[in-house]
């Protein structure tokens, strides 16, 4: 029989691929932004670099985080917590550049819109799974 502790359900397996995932898509497609002048980020069209900056050096916070939640680390709540709230910060500055008349490419609102969705999601989710297993062990000591 398998400990409570070494268990993972369904939903923490989903939440760490999904945040890994998402990170290492992130870093590459950030990294190529950012450092490989090319075809690829002539196809971005209008990026933003603090945008494309905030989300190449995000997507390894993402990682992380996702290593935090599948052991379950109470530190992957607060990291999770963070991304969603720095994102937020980041989308906000970004619709003042919108606003201001800054060219920028329509997907990245939504690509931002996404992100800040989901890291509020996955920020939610580690705090329900720290918090699970903290009375799961509770319960069996």
């Amino acid at each position: 029989m398998i400990p409570i502790s070494l268990k993972r359900s369904p939903s923490v397996w989903l939440m760490t691929i999904i945040a890994v995932l998402f990170g290492l898509i992130t870093i590459k497609s950030g990294g190529t932004v950012l450092f490989v002048d090319g075809e690829f980020r002539q196809q971005v069209g209008n990026y933003v670099p603090f945008v494309v900056w905030f989300n190449f050096i995000a997507g390894f916070a993402y990682v992380i985080a996702g290593v935090g939640i599948w052991k379950r680390k109470r530190w992957a709540v607060l990291l999770a917590a963070l991304i969603a709230l720095v994102t937020l910060v980041v989308f906000s500055i970004f619709t003042v550049y919108i606003f201001d008349g800054g060219l920028y490419e329509q997907r990245t609102l939504i690509a931002m819109s996404g992100r800040s969705l989901l890291w509020i999601f996955i920020g939610y989710f580690a705090y329900k799974a720290v918090q699970t297993e903290q009375k799961q062990f509770e319960t069996i000591r």
